[in-house]
């Protein structure tokens, strides 16, 4: 990154490279103020952070300089990094790039040499980057954690020798679009480029008779469709129908289609036993195993092995060397954070699946009905693990379809065309209003409670000295800006400095089980509402019949059980302490004893993928921190089968922050309505539900 030349004079004028980075990062602080920043504005953004730290430590460096005239050029380089932490103040997604470390891009690259030519600066030509070798199934850290079951040990041994990976590499010369960033403009188009249409690629029309479905069930036309797709030859998708319309139904008879066996299946814990009876019932020629543990009781010859994440690190040694001509990812948003180990470990088995199947072209399915949860970078994870993207540029396979748009980023009508691409690549997504007109519609109704004993008064009181505290940073924030300029202090809120009090409150405290913080808050509140909750839970196994109840916390579990006891309802318990077989058995309980009335079930560790339909009300005790959680435990319930109408019932603390993060948590319900169907309704902020409420709570203590 290092820059030769002579250096111009620095004068406080409109020359050199520092005027060059005070517009534009005034830019960027422009767009911030109208909204999320968009993938460029980032780069830019990310190029005037680095830009600014190396003249800094040229102008350091520089002796030639005097100490007046170096003392003005570090004061302009200081309003420059004001501007950019007001501006990732506003747009918190942006933080990530102010880090010594923060990633180049080849656009990010490409900038940086234009802001220094412009500058009249010379730059040396930059050698290419070496090519990052495969990462390797196993990383380092994790080896010797590895377990080979004796049962993958009989089978290697059955088959020592798997046949060679013979398929030719793919050409792919210098396109239109070769000198392109696209990853940026292709997130774009899904933000932007929907034009009122829903993100799901063009399917065959379903056969007349349906001949893949075993005897006693049957497929539904949409699941029809999608199998039709796999009929044709098609091998990766993002499977992204709302959750109940029958995802895993759909993978498994996809594999059958494709042949994609051996298969894995990469689960989270709750649903392991789940997938492995779905296995049972519409493909019963074939046999799961799940891999519990060491995998002791593993049967490595079976057709379909099911692994949750929270083992996997053990088994990636062996997992890549069984030839699997297929993978099956579930809940796959559970994979959106790149950094993380869950992240990696899915991705190097990804990557070593797409380059050693048999055959070559196996069959690649991640499956999530909530597929962006706060921004639609959450794509990147999945779409590289579906072999669309590697790293920050497109694939072959995708870049030959935007090539044939004809079309590049500065066209207009790009984003249109560029989303259509990505979604022919294998999205599908589908509304239960869409295909499902015999599911009843859902309703979400919020039930307000009054704390009005003892322990709500307390909360209150706490929540008063949380803002009070908010209020203190705030205010010697604004003074010490005030003093900096010379003036008084704003009398009016200053958005930007909320936002950063409140990051700054959830980096001290997000740690933190004691004490006073946004966290304890939400969990005394849930605690207060346990008893009002479980007793409207118990009037309405009373009226109606079962009821699925949810909450976050063991303890607000445990005093609602205790109520239900007293009550005389027989109760089951959904629990992430629990073993697979257990949970299974309590979850045949609920389904088929009429004796029990209540479900009291974990909202994280029962959230995804249980069926409890046979209820048709779901009291929600404890608020969740995104809307994707609450949504996916109010699907428990709505799902293919459901006869009745299904009501969730929400209770919410009023005059606490407990009624702001139930309207914050409706507010992101819009991002993915318009990423994925192609509403045109407003999204909410895209910061977190912790950080808003915050603000929210420092706001309103700011007006009293």
């Amino acid at each position: 990154m290092s820059r030769s030349g002579t250096r111009r004079a620095r004068a406080t004028d409109n020359t050199g490279l520092i005027p060059i980075l005070a517009r534009k990062v005034r830019e960027v602080e422009a767009a911030a103020q109208r909204g999320k920043v968009a993938p460029s504005g980032r780069t830019k953004f990310l190029v005037v952070a680095l830009l600014m730290r190396e003249e800094r430590a040229s102008i350091k460096a520089d002796a030639a300089l005097s100490d007046g005239e170096r003392s003005e050029q570090l004061k302009r380089l200081d309003g420059i990094a004001s501007i950019l932490a007001r501006t990732a103040a506003r747009d918190t997604s942006l933080i990530s790039l102010l880090e010594n470390d923060a990633a180049l891009s080849p656009a990010a690259r490409k900038l940086r040499r234009e802001y220094l030519e412009d500058a009249g600066l010379e730059v040396p030509d930059e050698e290419p980057e070496p090519v990052a070798p495969v990462a390797t199934v196993v990383p380092p850290e994790l080896a010797e954690r590895q377990v080979v079951p004796t049962s993958v040990r009989s089978r290697q041994l059955a088959n020592p020798f798997m046949a060679p990976d013979l398929t030719p590499a793919r050409p792919h010369g210098v396109g239109r679009l070769s000198n392109w960033e696209l990853l940026g403009p292709l997130y774009r188009a899904f933000e932007y480029g929907a034009g009122g249409t829903a993100a799901s690629m063009e399917l065959p029309e379903a056969p007349t008779i349906d001949r893949l479905s075993p005897p006693g069930h049957e497929l539904m036309v949409h699941q029809s469709r999608f199998l039709q797709s796999v009929q044709a030859g098609h091998r990766t998708f993002l499977l992204a129908d709302e959750p109940g319309l029958g995802k895993t139904a759909q993978s498994l008879l996809a594999a059958s289609v494709a042949d994609a066996y051996p298969l894995l299946a990469v689960v989270p814990n709750v649903v392991k036993m789940n997938w492995a009876r779905e296995v049972e019932i519409w493909t019963p020629h074939r046999r799961a195993t799940v891999v519990h543990g060491d995998g002791q009781n593993l049967d490595a010859f079976a057709d379909v092995v099911v692994v949750n994440y929270e083992v996997l690190d053990r088994h990636l040694s062996w997992l890549g060397t069984l030839g699997f001509r297929g993978m099956v990812v579930d809940e796959a948003h559970f994979i959106k954070n790149m950094t993380s180990l869950r992240s990696r470990n899915v991705l190097a088995l990804a990557d070593r699946i797409r380059r050693t199947a048999p055959g070559g072209n196996p069959l690649m399915l991640a499956l999530t009905g909530t597929p962006l949860i706060n921004d639609v970078d959450d794509f990147r994870a999945i779409w590289q693990f579906l072999g669309w993207i590697d790293g920050a540029k497109p694939t072959p396979a995708l870049m030959e379809r935007l090539e044939e748009t004809g079309l590049t980023p500065a066209d207009t009508g790009f984003f249109a065309e560029a989303r259509e691409a990505v979604i022919d690549m294998g999205i599908v997504r589908r509304r239960k209003i869409d295909v499902a007109a015999d599911l009843p519609s859902k309703r979400i109704v919020d039930l307000p409670v009054e704390l009005d004993d003892d322990f709500g008064r307390s909360i209150r009181e706490a929540e008063r000295e949380l803002g009070a505290r908010l209020v203190t940073r705030y205010r010697r924030l604004v003074a010490a800006r005030a003093a900096s300029r010379g003036d008084e202090p704003d009398e009016l809120p200053d958005d930007d400095l909320m936002r950063l009090v409140a990051r700054q409150e959830l980096e001290d405290t997000k740690d933190t089980e004691d004490g006073l913080n946004v966290f304890t808050m939400v969990r005394r509140i849930g605690t207060a509402k346990a008893g009002l909750a479980a007793d409207y839970a118990a009037q309405l196994a009373r009226s109606v019949g079962k009821v699925v109840f949810f909450a976050k916390h063991i303890d607000v579990m445990d005093a609602a059980e205790e109520l239900f006891a007293k009550r005389e309802l027989k109760t089951v318990s959904i629990r992430g302490d629990q073993s697979a077989a257990l949970r299974q058995r309590e979850i045949d309980a609920f389904n088929n004893d009429p004796e029990v009335s209540v479900a009291v079930c974990s909202l994280t560790a029962a959230g995804v993928g249980l069926n409890l339909q046979t209820a048709s009300n779901v009291v929600l005790a404890e608020l969740s921190w995104t809307a994707a959680e609450q949504t996916q435990a109010i699907d428990r319930v709505h799902r293919i089968g459901q006869e009745e109408p299904v009501t969730a019932w929400r209770i919410v603390a009023a005059q606490t922050i407990d009624t702001r993060i139930a309207e914050l948590i409706d507010s992101k319900q819009g991002l993915a309505a318009r990423a994925l169907d192609g509403s045109d309704d407003a999204t909410g902020s895209s910061d977190s539900v912790q950080l808003d409420a915050l603000v929210s709570l420092l706001r309103s203590a700011l007006e009293r």
